[in-house]
Parts: C-alpha cells; sequence; structure tokens
C-alpha cells in the first residue's frame, strides 16, 4: 500500500521565499540568488517528504508565485499587453520579468503593464492569476520550468518524482472570457497538444505517473462540462496508454459528477474524505470495484491543522481495502499542504502556543507522519512505533474533548438566546441614508482607504522591541500615538473625506483580533502563503470566543480627537475571522462564528458610544467561504448573513456601517450581499476594469458602494486619468450620489511613497469628477 503528498508548502519553513522574493522586486538580490532560494528549498521540501516514508513524492508543487500563473506561462497564454517582455525572457529564466509583471503589474522603461486579475482558489484564503482567454487564443510550450524541477528532484530523492499538474479543464475553468460570444471550454482541443508535448517529454525523462489536478470536479458542473473532461483523458490515454495517471479533487465531493469521474481512463482516483468522508460509501456503492483503477484516501486534513485521529481514518481505509484490497489503495492527505504551516517543531516558545494545545496539532511535516504511520498500522498492525504512535493519538484527543479551556457555558447561553431583532437595524437602509448624508454632511463621491497604512520598518522594529520586553508599553503607546498623528495630518493635507488612524497597532487584520479575544492560541512560525509573498500566520481557534475588554476603541478614538472630519472604526468581520484561523473542528462553524459575531457587535457598540461616527467591519472572507456545492449555499449564507448583521446592528441609524470585500466574485450570491443590509460596501474592481460592478448593477443594489480605483496588489502607481476613467465606468451603470472613492484593498503591503502618489491622484481624481457633474453640459 503506497503512501503519496499532493503537494507541500513552498515559502520555506521560515519563510525563505518571501524574503528572497522582496529583496529581488527592491533589486537587493540577483536573479540567480533567488533561483538558488528556490532550489533550496525544493530540496528541503523532497528530502523532508522521502525522510518521512511518503513513496511517491511530488514536483512542479513549487511556484515562485502561484501554480495557476505557472501554467499560463508553461502553456503560452500569455495576454497581449504582455508582449513587449517576451522576448527578455526566454523559456530557460524562471522566474522571469515576465512572470513577474503577469502577476504584480509592469511599470518601467515607459512600459505600464497591467497585472492580471486575482481571485481566491475556491474555498481558500489562497490567491491565484486567473488566465485570460481570447476567442483567437493560441497555445505554444514556453517553459522548461517543469521539465527542470523534474530532473531536480529525480537527483536528490534517488528515484523518480511524480510530476503536478493542474489539469486542462479545471486550468480552462479558472480563467476567464475576455472577448464575448465562446466558451472557453471551447479551447480544448488547442489546448490539448500542449499537455501532449508536456508529457511526451516527461515520460522520455523517465515518469510513471502524472498527478492532475482537477479541482473542477468538486463543483456542480453542467453536462458539456462533465463532457469536456472526458474528452480531455480519453483523448490523452489514447496517446499515453502506459503512463500512469492519478486524478486529484479536493475540498468537496465528486457529489453528481462521480457517475462521470469513474467512466474516466485514469488510474487512481484521489478522494477527499475529510471534506466529504461518505463518498467512499458512494463509490463503492457503484461499479467501480469491476474497474482496473486505485483509490487514493485523502484522510489527513491538509486544509486544518489539528492531529488526525487514527482510529477513524483507520476504519476508513480498512473499508476500502476490503471493498477492492490492499494493492488498490494509497494514502495521502486530503489536498496539498500548501495552506498549513511547515513544521510544528519550530515552535518552541510556550507562552503563545501551550502545551497543551501543541499536543493537538500537525502542521505539513507532521501531516506525512501521520500518513506514513496510518499505512503502516494498516501493513503492519503491530509495529511497535506505530503502536506507540496510536497511542499517543488517542491520548491527545482525549484529552483536547476534556479539556477546560475550550468550554464557556455564558457564551454558550448567549449565542442561544439571540433573536431576530438582534440581527436587523431599527430602520431601513433608505432613512438611514438620509440621516447619516445629514450628520456627516459628506461631498459627492466621498474619498477613503480601505482601513491599514503601509508597515514601515520602524513600525515593525518597535512592535518587535515590546514583544521581545526591549521596549517598554508607554514608549510603545507613544510611537503609535506619533504614528496616528503624522498619518491623520497627512490625510487631512491632501484632501481625504474619511480618515482612518493607519492600524499601525496591528500585526494582522485577524490575528491582531484573535489576540484580544478568548478562545485562541498562536503559533509563532505558523505561516502560510496567502498570495505571492505575502504570508499570513492564522490565528488557531480553538474554543468558545469571547470579548473581555475593548480591542481598538483606544486608538480610534485617539485619532478622532485629532481632526473634526469622520475617522472609521475598524473592525475584521466574524465570518473572515473565522475564515482566517484553523477554526476547532469539534463544533458546527456556524456557532463559531456567531460566538465571534458577538464579540465584534460588542467592539461596534463600544466604538459608537467613543464618538465614532462610520464604523468598517471587513467580510472579505464572505464569499471564500460559500461552500463548492450549490446544494450548500443556502445553509451557509444564511448564518454567515446573521453573524454579520448581529455584528453590525447594536447602534442607532446615526452609526454608519461600511463593509468591505475583495478579490471574489459576487454574481451569484448578491442576494445575500445585500441582505447584509451594510451602508456602504467597498470592493476590488480595479484589476477587472469595473467587470466586478456588473453583479451588482444586474442586481440592482440600493445601498452605497466603493468600487476601487486603485490595485494595491501592484507597484504600479495609477495616473489620475485612469482612475477617473474608471469613475466614468461606475457612473455609467450607477447612481453618482451612491459611489464612494476608494483602493481596492488596504495598503499594509505597500511603501509610503508608492501610496502617497497614488492616493493624491486618487483624491484629484474625485475632484475633478464632481467639478465634471457641477459644470453645466
Amino acid at each position: 500500500m503506497q503512501t503519496h503528498n499532493l503537494g507541500y508548502p513552498r515559502i520555506g519553513s521560515h519563510r525563505e521565499l518571501k524574503r528572497a522574493s522582496e529583496q529581488f522586486w527592491a533589486g537587493n538580490i540577483t536573479r540567480q540568488q533567488l533561483q538558488e532560494t528556490g532550489l533550496a528549498i525544493r530540496q528541503a521540501n523532497w528530502l523532508t517528504q522521502q525522510q518521512a516514508g511518503i513513496a511517491l513524492i511530488p514536483c512542479n508543487d513549487f511556484s515562485f508565485y502561484d501554480q495557476v500563473l505557472d501554467m499560463s506561462l508553461t502553456v503560452g497564454a500569455i495576454p497581449d499587453r504582455f508582449a513587449p517582455l517576451l522576448e527578455t525572457s526566454p523559456s530557460a529564466t524562471y522566474p522571469s520579468d515576465l512572470y513577474f509583471a503577469m502577476a504584480r503589474g509592469y511599470q518601467q522603461e515607459g512600459l505600464d503593464l497591467k497585472a492580471m486579475e486575482m481571485t481566491k482558489w475556491f474555498d481558500t484564503n489562497y490567491h491565484y492569476i486567473v488566465p485570460e482567454f481570447r476567442a483567437d487564443q493560441t497555445f505554444t510550450l514556453s517553459s522548461d520550468k517543469l521539465f527542470t524541477e523534474f530532473d531536480e528532484a529525480r537527483q536528490v530523492l534517488g528515484k523518480t518524482p511524480k510530476p503536478m499538474l493542474l489539469g486542462p479543464v479545471s486550468y480552462l475553468l479558472l480563467g476567464k472570457e475576455k472577448d464575448s460570444g465562446f466558451n472557453r471550454l471551447d479551447l480544448l482541443e488547442r489546448l490539448l497538444p500542449i499537455y501532449e508535448q508536456i508529457l511526451t517529454r516527461l515520460q522520455a525523462q523517465g515518469t510513471d505517473w502524472i498527478q492532475f489536478d482537477e479541482p473542477g470536479l468538486s463543483l456542480n458542473l453542467t453536462q458539456p462540462q462533465q463532457d469536456a473532461f472526458a474528452t480531455a483523458y480519453q483523448w490523452l490515454r489514447q496517446r499515453f496508454p502506459t503512463l500512469k495517471f492519478l486524478l486529484a479533487s479536493y475540498f468537496e465531493c465528486y457529489g453528481d459528477n462521480l457517475n462521470a469521474v469513474i467512466q474516466l481512463p485514469v488510474d487512481c482516483l484521489h478522494l477527499d474524505l475529510v471534506r466529504c468522508p461518505s463518498q467512499l460509501a458512494d463509490i463503492l456503492q457503484t461499479d467501480f470495484t469491476e474497474r482496473p483503477m486505485q483509490l487514493s484516501l485523502g484522510v489527513v486534513d491538509g486544509r486544518n491543522i489539528w492531529i488526525n485521529d487514527m482510529n477513524r481514518s483507520q476504519i476508513l481505509v480498512q473499508r476500502a481495502i476490503d471493498a477492492v484490497g490492499a494493492d488498490r489503495v494509497m494514502i495521502a492527505p486530503s489536498c496539498s499542504l500548501l495552506h498549513v504551516p511547515c513544521d510544528l517543531t519550530l515552535e518552541t516558545n510556550g507562552q503563545s502556543l501551550p502545551a497543551e494545545v501543541k499536543q493537538w496539532l500537525a502542521f505539513a511535516r507532521q501531516k506525512l507522519a501521520e500518513v506514513a504511520t496510518l499505512a503502516t498500522l494498516i501493513s503492519d498492525p503491530e509495529s511497535p512505533e506505530a503502536q506507540a504512535a496510536l497511542a499517543s493519538n488517542q491520548a491527545a484527543l482525549a484529552a483536547r474533548s476534556k479539556s477546560a479551556r475550550l468550554n464557556r457555558p455564558t457564551v454558550q447561553a448567549r449565542v442561544r438566546a439571540l433573536t431576530d431583532t438582534d440581527a436587523q437595524r431599527s430602520s431601513p437602509f433608505a432613512q438611514r441614508q438620509t440621516v447619516q448624508r445629514e450628520q456627516l454632511n459628506l461631498p459627492l463621491f466621498p474619498t477613503t482607504t480601505i482601513g491599514s497604512f503601509p508597515q514601515t520598518e520602524a513600525i515593525r522594529t518597535n512592535r518587535s522591541k515590546l514583544k521581545k520586553g526591549e521596549q517598554s508599553q508607554a514608549d510603545y503607546d507613544q510611537f503609535i500615538e506619533t504614528e496616528i498623528t503624522e498619518a491623520i495630518r497627512w490625510q487631512e493635507d491632501i484632501g481625504l473625506d474619511v480618515l482612518v488612524h493607519g492600524e499601525f497597532e496591528r500585526n494582522d487584520m485577524v490575528e491582531y483580533f484573535g489576540e484580544r479575544l478568548d478562545g485562541f492560541a498562536f503559533s509563532a512560525n505558523g505561516w502560510v502563503q496567502s498570495y505571492g509573498s505575502r504570508c499570513v500566520k492564522p490565528p488557531i481557534l480553538f474554543g468558545d470566543v469571547a470579548r473581555s475588554q475593548p480591542m481598538t476603541v483606544r486608538w480610534t478614538q485617539f485619532a478622532q480627537s485629532l481632526t473634526d472630519r469622520p475617522v472609521k472604526g475598524m473592525l475584521t468581520g466574524p465570518v473572515t475571522i473565522l475564515q482566517w484561523s484553523f477554526v476547532r473542528d469539534d463544533q458546527p462553524r456556524r456557532d463559531t462564528c456567531l460566538q465571534l459575531a458577538l464579540a465584534v457587535r460588542d467592539e461596534v457598540v463600544d466604538l459608537a458610544a467613543a464618538g465614532i461616527r462610520i464604523i468598517q467591519i471587513d467580510e472579505p472572507a464572505i464569499r471564500e467561504g460559500l461552500p463548492l456545492r450549490r446544494e450548500n449555499w443556502a445553509t451557509y449564507l444564511d448564518w454567515a448573513g446573521r453573524a454579520f448583521r448581529v455584528a453590525a446592528s447594536g447602534v442607532a441609524d446615526t452609526t454608519q456601517i461600511h463593509t468591505h470585500m475583495c478579490y471574489s466574485e459576487f454574481n451569484d450570491i448578491m442576494g445575500a450581499i445585500a441582505a447584509l443590509d451594510a451602508d456602504v460596501i467597498t470592493i476590488e474592481t480595479s484589476r477587472s476594469q469595473m467587470e466586478l460592478l456588473d453583479a451588482f448593477v444586474d442586481f440592482n443594489y440600493p445601498n452605497e458602494i466603493g468600487p476601487g480605483v486603485y490595485d494595491i496588489h501592484s507597484p504600479s502607481v495609477p495616473t489620475v486619468a485612469e482612475m477617473t476613467g474608471l469613475l466614468h465606468k461606475a457612473m455609467a451603470v450607477l447612481p453618482a450620489h451612491n459611489l464612494w472613492v476608494n483602493p481596492d484593498c488596504g495598503l499594509k503591503t505597500r511603501r509610503w511613497p508608492e501610496t502617497a502618489q497614488a492616493l493624491t491622484n486618487m483624491v484629484r481624481a474625485a475632484q475633478q469628477i464632481r467639478q465634471q457633474i457641477a459644470e453645466p453640459a
């Protein structure tokens, strides 16, 4: 019985890739030094998996930015605007200027190339670069990355690795048509010959297995989409009768795609038995047992950090063995380990991660050991090492279930006492809008930012000194007051209408709140990739959540005391805290989310009592949390929307509630977005050139909206003309009196020079639009 892995974290155990990438972008290291960092990470990853006892080890799961972007480069799906960089980016150069330009934009040597759109990878907080397809799209093999890394892995491991490819149909489904009148799946027959070239080279290099990731199979597919999978794999099988194809989908059941999937000519089918354990019984009830196909059982959670229940996993594995035989069963994590931190042994500070909680956790390296242990428990149940591991596992699970840290009866009672009134504002939006306009007296096209300003080296250094005890709390507070004062004065100087305090005291929009709530623990090195070089360290939400004291009031109130203009209170919403934490798996997520909602509600009430007239509750993860299968949407949207309204509805009509959402598609959930009943919503629209507004227009969205005009994930500084152009597009489809002017997202990751120029241009753009409206035609 073989073990295998679907993918491993690529940031490095100490975020080596992040640091090297940012140093390269800043011009502080050479491309060769960046490449050497990538090679060192890959080699360490391969050896870690081999030493853990994994038999089939993947290659091509590494990326300098994003695996979907890598695929676009590999198959030559390069938008025309990047043509000026093609001649300077040969296929052997990875990562090239072209590659990073597609991800981040490019603004030098007289060129101003806009980055490709970025959105969430299914229901995770990982972001991928969206492929762009034209009706006349052509494909060509344009990168040697995959083949180079295959040879590297074979040399390091001393055996043949398992190349991982994003499957052709999911790759097309993840993209967007940039011309009207065609369907991107129509491009399949042009794309498959490139996959043929890829497999031909890999076969010549000596590969036995190919892992095709087809997460699109977890979605509700139309018949033509199901047919596309059949077409693709029959076409590939005819040309490669001896290669072994492992087809992997994850994050959900195959659902009503299952019958179509088991007809595909593949050698092994991967099941995510963490997210959907019932699908094992579903597949064993079909004629699968009569087919010459293996099963890959994803029994170790690749998305969350709790230890595996070895007894439960053994039952699932044994059920499959009893039905098809041990030689047809493989054991693996449920999905790529990209979504969990690298190594729990790096957590040596018991203050942030208590020993009691630590024993309940497994990071990527420990999950590999769990896979290997499960295989041994099945094949050699009397193994002393495996039995010892099983005993330790069961003892930790028992200790967790009995821990006094988990349950707070008063919190549970408060959730049970919630009524419909607690999730509803006092008056409908139209009445609130009138009251708020009279009180705030803002101009047309009011300007604001999403909340955070650049986190400078001085800010990070002072925070680090405070944590290490090298700086007193009083001195740190004085430093933060100075930063806030300068930020308020600067915002007044450039003419922003609604100000923010800058969030200089916050390390992360979720971690900051988790540190101030009961029920959370924190790792020191539990980093995961969100996009590119952006890494986050999700809090570990292990118990009932409660707020014992205000979390943001002091700094927001201080900022408001410095100015007559309104300062927004900035909060992270309950759904986003839930989604961007490693959440307990011993109670329904709905219940945990309502606990979070009550904690945020208490903060909203305190901010309003302190004189804060505008409060923003960020919920960028609402769409991300949507179940992949539509039949589960209504249940999720009901409790997620209720949680937001509970958080927002404890204040009077005069308090204006904002929310922010970014890098999401809203078309199919507009009813739920409107039901949140936020007075103002700000969204990302600049990369899509206001395309994302279409959903709000088609729905006739009634409340106020701030479509982003500044792509903060690109170093490019938009001009006044570019921003006014975007605003004219918005004005053409939405009432001018309901429009706000703002960036796409927070500015924490940007540098001050580009931020200052971009926001200055944004204010000028709003002023120009106001003047144009005021002047007679």
